[in-house]
């Protein structure tokens, strides 16, 4: 909820269509990616051999309109983007698509994730002659593609060969001049990626949720180390070319990061969010009189609580959806207010009643302490919250933005004391095992790090 929660996940997507839709249906999917990123958003199509490209700060429908998003011109194919800052400090320079161009074209970038040999990339091209406006791995993958492309017959062989010079995280998509959409994951499948297909063509998204929004249905979804090339004409060739690894997707998709209504590597989220609750309630029961879900991340981990404890599930809070971003206010005391405004108890419903408050996690803490005191000042008269995953304790080296372990709550205090800290009447986490029998109809095995601090590959610099 709020500031409490990881930020920097990005959404990408793409289409290769038999109609010119290829802007508008992008932008009905960044619409659907929107919880994925709300910093910046781009769109590139091609039209001709040329990639044009429109992006900036701020959220999809304020930076596409009726204008802006008319004066794309009709088109194919396209790529677009939705992402937080990467360095805390947006601005329009580092918004995606990143475009590239070299000696046979111009190629766009999209990318998720975070690549954990960025500097050694960046050193090695910079000896070569390139420079750099941003600090952003779309850029640096772009640059890296432009530069094997002079070598390379095609551009999907420049895609391979730069590919297996990364480490870390990274889904992309990619739109060439050459009109080609090429969609790449890691060998280690951090972040999903997913194809549909659909009356007008093909498309390639972050989530299947951005599919059915632009009108796809779920094909499946890229397996690790798998680059899916696509043409004009809606072919669609398939190549293993990075190695399987033994990891898979991060944990924290289902927990947090996803839409429920997402299909991650054959796993429902709502499911799996579901299930964590229904364990909760089975590992850390309560005497309580109603369930209350947190708005929105804790809602579905609610309903499974209810539904493995036998309490009734009632709405405890009214969220304001019309608020807005509450950490675009300038001052911490204006932050503070807007989040009291966004969510707001119900009293007919907590007033005197024993209350199971679940969320999905706890990152920093700096809102569920106003949280609590607000079900208390409504007039609840317990409230034991119980959170749907483990404590939250180590950096994330592959895409959200938690740098410093020192900033973590569950570094900086006890259980107990944490619960006197927010005021709750008792609070429980869910266990590793817990978390991991919830999602475990999910077609690969799991990245734990940021609660186990075990990590699936070496992190130079660590």
């Amino acid at each position: 909820m709020g500031n409490d929660k990881c930020q920097e996940e990005c959404g990408v997507f793409g289409v290769s269509l038999t109609d010119e839709e290829a802007a508008g249906l992008t932008y009905n999917a960044l619409l659907a990616l929107q919880h994925r990123g709300q910093e910046s958003a781009g769109i590139a199509v091609l039209v001709d051999r040329s990639i044009r490209v429109k992006k900036d700060r701020g959220l999809v429908n304020e930076v596409f309109n009726v204008g802006t998003l008319g004066r794309l011109p009709d088109s194919t194919m396209g790529i677009g983007h939705v992402q937080y800052s990467s360095g805390g400090v947006a601005n329009s320079e580092s918004a995606q698509p990143m475009v590239a161009e070299y000696l046979r074209g111009r190629l766009a970038v999209a990318s998720n994730g975070n690549l954990v040999n960025y500097a050694e990339i960046r050193g090695e091209l910079e000896k070569r002659g390139c420079a750099f406006a941003t600090d952003t791995d779309a850029e640096l993958i772009s640059s890296l593609i432009a530069m094997e492309a002079l070598v390379c017959e095609n551009v999907e062989d420049a895609v391979a060969k730069a590919a297996k010079q990364l480490r870390g995280a990274f889904s992309i998509v990619v739109l060439s001049s050459q009109g080609k959409l090429i969609a790449l994951r890691d060998g280690w499948g951090f972040r999903p990626l997913c194809i549909g297909k659909g009356e007008h063509g093909l498309a390639i998204a972050s989530e299947s949720c951005a599919l059915d929004g632009a009108g796809f249905d779920l094909v499946r979804d890229v397996k690790p180390g798998e680059m899916v090339v696509i043409n004009r004409q809606q072919d669609m060739d398939t190549y293993q070319i990075l190695e399987q690894e033994r990891r898979g997707i991060c944990i924290f998709e289902y927990v947090y990061t996803a839409r429920p209504d997402s299909v991650i590597d054959a796993l429902s989220v709502y499911q799996a969010r579901f299930n964590a609750g229904q364990i909760l309630a089975r590992e850390y029961p309560v005497d309580a009189d109603m369930v209350c879900g947190l708005p929105d991340s804790g809602l579905d981990a609610a309903q499974g609580y209810s539904a493995g404890s036998g309490i009734p599930l009632v709405s405890g809070f009214l969220k304001n959806r019309y608020i807005g971003r509450t950490f675009i206010y300038p001052s911490q005391k204006q932050r503070e207010a807007a989040v009291r405004v966004k969510l707001n108890p119900l009293k007919a419903t907590v007033a005197g009643k024993r209350i199971v408050a679940v969320d999905d996690s706890i990152v920093r803490g700096t809102t569920i302490v106003k949280t609590i005191q607000s079900m208390k000042e409504a007039g609840a008269a317990e409230v034991h919250l119980r959170i749907a995953s483990p404590p939250y304790k180590h950096t994330c080296y592959f895409g959200t933005d938690i740098h410093d372990e020192a900033t973590l709550i569950a570094n900086q205090v006890s259980l107990d004391e944490l619960c006197r800290m927010i005021g709750a009447d008792s609070l429980q986490y869910l266990g590793i095992d817990g978390l991991k029998e919830a999602c475990g109809g999910c077609a690969l095995p799991f990245c734990d790090g940021c609660f186990s601090g075990v990590y699936p590959m070496a992190i130079p610099g660590r």
